[in-house]
């Protein structure tokens, strides 16, 4: 039994705890506006909930694909939980940037750490295998909605069957053994 659901929060953006069962892979659908505490809004096709980006990690965005938020939809984003990210002085875990599509090398970022002290923020290039595609839609199918899986499994189709329609065979032997992303199946 997977007792990933029962440990959600219950809050309207993906939170540290959101990543405590490691590092995952998201594709930015869109970026808005939010409030003055929460300036930026960014919409993950593969989680249910909004990526409010802390002032630091929206620095890295800026430091590694520029300012202009609307060329951000289509790249990918590697998050992690830090535990060591601090607020009010204690360790409280926080949401951290690993890896951005678009890099051709790794990319140093001076971030401040405390107040009057800086350190240097290293994100890597996001280099993804079909594989690794595969096994993220395979990880996002059990608790995507049937719309989203419609989706999923053009995409899987696309990255399986190049210059094909896009459209999943169940009989392609080079599909993940799982009925659940196969057309028509539903876990």
């Amino acid at each position: 039994m997977d007792l990933t659901d029962s440990i959600a929060p219950t809050s309207d953006q993906l939170d540290a705890v959101d990543l405590l069962g490691g590092p995952r892979t998201f594709t930015i659908e869109k970026v808005s506006k939010g409030n003055a505490e929460q300036p930026v809004n960014i919409k993950l096709t593969e989680f249910p909930r909004l990526w409010r980006p802390g002032k630091s990690m929206r620095r890295v965005l800026v430091a590694c694909w520029g300012p202009d938020a609307s060329t951000y939809v289509g790249r990918r984003v590697t998050l992690y939980c830090d535990p060591e990210v601090r607020f009010g002085g204690q360790a409280v875990g926080g949401t951290r940037i690993s890896h951005l599509s678009g890099l051709d090398k790794p990319r140093q970022v001076p971030l401040l750490v405390t107040r009057g002290k800086s350190a240097i923020f290293v994100v890597q290039p996001l280099v993804e295998s079909t594989e690794d595609r595969v096994a993220e839609f395979k990880r996002e199918w059990k608790t995507a909605t049937p719309e989203r899986r419609k989706v999923i499994e053009r995409e899987v189709g696309a990255l399986t069957n190049p210059g094909s329609a896009g459209g999943v065979d169940p009989a392609d032997p080079t599909l993940p053994d799982d009925p659940d992303l196969t057309a028509g199946g539903d876990a």
